[in-house]
């Protein structure tokens, strides 16, 4: 068991990415405290991590806000004893329109989910991590990132940013033996597919799934496995990077 006795926090969990996360990391020992601002799907991940044999506690935290982020670590503190590895899945996209389509709000919320929970993440899990003498981060951000496409500017920008701030975080961060990498994943079947698609049709996927060399989308599992390996003992000596779990995309 690769995460045997560490306490993980991962947000976003209750679906998607994040859920695959969540079901692997406790597969490997890991104690998880599973996160989202949806609350039947976060309990029913708890529920299905219980049937199988692993430990995890749903806690409802919005990771835009300064207090709930910071709840989220009291309670895996107060829970399991301490916290070893945040995983910042959580994030929203806007529609795939024009980027002059994209209303004030819409912009605020994407950007106040996908980068300033960064911001809070580390404001509130740092300190932790520094008393315990080390930690990780992982931060999921996207082949948007990497390979931008039209329509989806603002939230582009979004992982844009959490590239830069992994690597920036990795490198002040080596100092107090804190680990601090990225995945990279290209499009998957997640709650947020059709944003991304503007229409969820058979010749949409297909016309993007041409653009992968690996010829399909992203799993829950295949970004679950990335993430194991880099938060795992395996990855001592990794910091910094932003892995693509992409299928060939960005090449």
């Amino acid at each position: 068991m690769k995460l045997k006795e560490k306490t993980a926090l991962v947000t976003g969990a209750g679906s998607g990415f994040g859920e695959g996360i969540a079901k692997l990391f406790a597969e490997n020992g890991a104690n998880v405290i599973v996160n989202d601002v949806n609350e039947e799907g976060g309990k029913r991940v708890v529920g299905e991590i219980g049937r199988a044999g692993g430990k995890a506690l749903f806690v409802r935290a919005d990771v835009s806000k300064d207090a709930e982020f910071a709840a989220l670590v009291k309670a895996a503190v107060e829970r399991f004893g301490g916290l070893d590895i945040v995983v910042n899945n959580a994030g929203i996209t806007h529609r795939n329109c024009s980027m002059l389509e994209v209303d004030e709000a819409t912009f605020d919320r994407v950007y106040a989910t996908n980068v300033k929970s960064l911001y809070l993440s580390a404001r509130h899990a740092v300190p932790v991590f520094r008393k315990n003498g080390g930690g990780v981060f992982l931060n999921v951000a996207s082949t948007a990132g990497v390979r931008p496409r039209p329509g989806l500017t603002w939230y582009n920008g979004t992982k844009g940013a959490a590239i830069i701030i992994t690597r920036s975080m990795a490198v002040e961060l080596a100092p107090d033996k804190i680990r601090v990498n990225a995945i990279n994943p290209v499009l998957g079947q997640t709650g947020m597919t059709t944003m991304f698609l503007g229409e969820d049709t058979p010749e949409r996927r297909a016309k993007f799934m041409a653009t992968i060399p690996l010829g399909r989308m992203s799993t829950p599992l295949d970004i679950a496995k990335a993430a194991l390996f880099l938060c795992s003992d395996d990855a001592e000596f990794i910091t910094g990077v932003c892995m693509e779990v992409d299928g060939g995309r960005c090449i």
